[in-house]
């Protein structure tokens, strides 16, 4: 599921680098029905009616997943975390249909776009809390003492992975892409010389990048010095490491391309992985400092066959 959300932002931010959210200009119908005659036909017809197919399948997958931890899952958190991913995905729907009523509103299409990346961490935290590696990394007690400090970090980057996207949502929705029109420079030079909220939110979104950039440095390099040889802190670590370098790439090349459909949907996607894989690494560096110099109750001693070592 987590997969396929983020297909689904691939095929959202497609439709916006081609144009194309009027091109099925009513909802919660295409052109009067389900299934219009010859849609896969059309270039932008099929990006939008093709993204909206995809978000009705996944809202029916979503549905289904919460019933089955409601009738297996025995954390009640966990299956109330199930129907708050459902309820997510309705108020989505809700707001694309509103963004193409109102012909596109940059408020509604930027609280589409955010609230896909809240859908998209909700999945995560199902996928992640339901694997049989949160119970390993429960039952290992760490004795590194700044294991506090990791997942503090790693929420605060993942905070701030969260507030980039946000700011890139507004830069495509108030046509901002191609307002600074060179990279790596600004118009020649470091600062824009003069402002206005297009220059002003496109030149924000290359400067928090940098931050952006920078706590993703710091939080996999403590991951990987702290948690050396714990794969399931050290992997997601290290795939951040790549893919903030290959998510700058693109980010410059959307511009030398002057906003190229293919390099600009890849930004979309790679920013909605790597808040995925930042979600991943906070959550279990919050798992395993809430084990970390955690002592054994004396029931749970007492629970334990003779001769055995909590």
């Amino acid at each position: 599921m987590a997969c396929l959300v983020v297909g689904l932002i691939t095929a959202g931010a497609l439709v916006t680098s081609k144009g194309a959210g009027l091109s099925v200009p009513d909802w919660p119908l295409s052109f009067g029905t389900l299934d219009p005659p010859n849609w896969w036909r059309i270039s932008t017809v099929r990006a939008e009616h093709g993204h909206r197919l995809f978000a009705g399948t996944v809202a029916l997958l979503t549905v289904g997943l919460a019933v089955a931890f409601w009738r297996v899952e025995a954390r009640r958190w966990v299956r109330r975390l199930a129907w708050a991913a459902v309820l997510a995905v309705l108020c989505q729907a809700l707001l694309g249909g509103l963004t193409v009523l109102f012909f596109l509103p940059p408020a509604v299409s930027v609280a589409h776009a955010g609230l896909a990346e809240i859908f998209l961490c909700l999945i995560v935290c199902l996928a992640v809390v339901s694997a049989p590696s949160w119970r390993r990394l429960d039952r290992r007690v760490s004795t590194v003492s700044e294991g506090r400090a990791l997942r503090s970090l790693a929420l605060a980057t993942s905070g701030a992975i969260y507030v980039q996207i946000l700011l890139g949502a507004v830069m495509r929705h108030v046509g901002a892409g191609l307002a600074i029109p060179d990279f790596p420079l600004v118009f020649g030079g470091l600062v824009p010389p003069h402002f206005d909220f297009r220059i002003g939110i496109h030149f924000a979104h290359r400067v928090w990048a940098l931050v952006v950039a920078g706590l993703i440095f710091w939080t996999a390099g403590r991951a990987l010095r702290r948690y050396r040889g714990e794969r399931l802190l050290t992997l997601p670590a290290l795939i951040l490491e790549v893919l903030v370098l290959v998510q700058i790439a693109l980010g410059g090349a959307v511009v030398l391309s002057r906003r190229s459909v293919p390099i600009n949907t890849a930004h979309v996607a790679t920013g909605a992985t790597i808040l995925a894989l930042s979600t991943i690494l906070t959550l279990r560096a919050w798992r395993r400092e809430g084990a970390a110099g955690v002592a054994p109750s004396q029931s749970m001693r007492d629970a334990l066959p003779s001769g055995a070592e909590p």
